[in-house]
């Protein structure tokens, strides 16, 4: 499944459901139609209603459900945790039938690699690691390329030639969005600084943290710096509401397309763009092939040539740039711009 546009992403209305702690006290739970088999999905911190990318894979689950008829159960990651609480989480999930189990999350790489080895019929996916196991869908996506986009549209919409990069936490993956934001902003305009920071050097509550977020878009914007692209989950949240607050500053989302969440609508006309991460086609691809009885395994790359990750136009805001975002766009596809993946 792919999407129609590389820079057009529809946006998709989240349901409600509702939290409760699980027994355990390690994590919340959200159930659809009981404890029979389904799609058994492990959130990342943050849960279901980030706004970004969480939301994006429950997405392929709701889709799932209307779509094929598909019950699933959702399971939430506290700040914290240890391995042997996302282990305990996956076994539940395996125990009680589930199949496909899905990790959303590179945390979880460990976890599923020990836990899928135990329950050999049931297919396993994560998201953003690269997991050993025959039983095992191994789902990466090209996010430096997308964020390469992102630093296109912030060279070319910035005023004060100053623009600004937050991470949730100083790790591989984030650097992949930190790369390709730097590069496209330079690749546009060399003139334009870029200022990168991280919210927490190895700790998970970077992406579970909206105030650290916000406290740290304000020093940005202090400094006269007028478009922050934030890849930190539901930490970003927190950024856009401060970008939201100064005015002519620009927001660019992550993961979903941010302007359509509705629990982001009142800082809508802030959001430039986002970098959609189509999570929820992969997640729908792997539901799907499990029902089909041909489960996908091994690595699956979702890359901007095959439309795995797209620059969102909501709103209208770069329309008036989309000619020179495409031409980008083509550059990558065709070989002429290969993207980095590390500052």
């Amino acid at each position: 499944m792919r999407r129609v546009s590389t820079i057009t992403v529809a946006g998709i209305s989240t349901a409600a459901l509702a939290f409760t702690l699980s027994a355990c006290g390690s994590s919340s739970t959200e159930s659809s139609g009981g404890s029979g088999k389904g799609v058994g999905l492990a959130f990342d911190v943050g849960g279901r209603d980030d706004h970004s990318f969480n939301e994006s894979a429950a997405r392929g689950v709701d889709k799932a459900k209307k779509d094929l008829g598909i019950d699933n159960k959702m399971m939430t990651a506290k700040n914290g945790e240890t391995e042997a609480d996302r282990e305990q989480r996956l076994n539940s999930l395996a125990e009680a039938g589930y199949n496909p189990v899905i990790g959303v999350g590179f945390n979880y790489a460990k976890s599923i690699e020990k836990v899928a080895k135990d329950y050999p019929k049931t297919t396993f996916g994560i998201v953003d690691s690269v997991v050993p196991g025959s039983n095992v869908d191994s789902i990466t996506f090209g996010e430096h390329e997308g964020s390469y986009l992102a630093g296109v549209a912030a060279a070319l919409k910035s005023k004060n030639h100053k623009v600004g990069f937050i991470g949730g936490v100083n790790n591989a993956l984030i650097q992949k969005f930190q790369a390709g934001f730097e590069q496209g902003v330079k690749d546009t305009d060399s003139n334009v600084q870029v200022t990168s920071q991280y919210l927490y050097p190895n700790n998970d509550k970077g992406f579970n943290d909206p105030a650290a977020a916000k406290d740290k878009a304000k020093g940005m914007l202090d400094s006269g710096i007028d478009v922050i692209y934030t890849a930190a989950g539901l930490s970003g949240n927190g950024s856009i509401e401060a970008v939201a607050g100064q005015k002519g500053a620009w927001a660019i989302g992550v993961d979903s397309d941010q302007y359509q969440q509705p629990g982001l609508e009142q800082y809508k006309s802030s959001i430039l763009t986002s970098v959609v991460k189509n999570v929820d086609v992969a997640v729908y691809d792997l539901v799907k092939s499990v029902k089909d009885g041909k489960p996908l395994t091994g690595e699956h790359k979702y890359l901007l040539k095959d439309d795995g990750v797209s620059l969102a136009t909501s709103g209208g805001f770069i329309d008036d740039i989309k000619d020179k975002i495409e031409a980008a766009k083509k550059k990558i596809v065709d070989g002429q711009i290969t993207v980095r993946t590390s500052p």
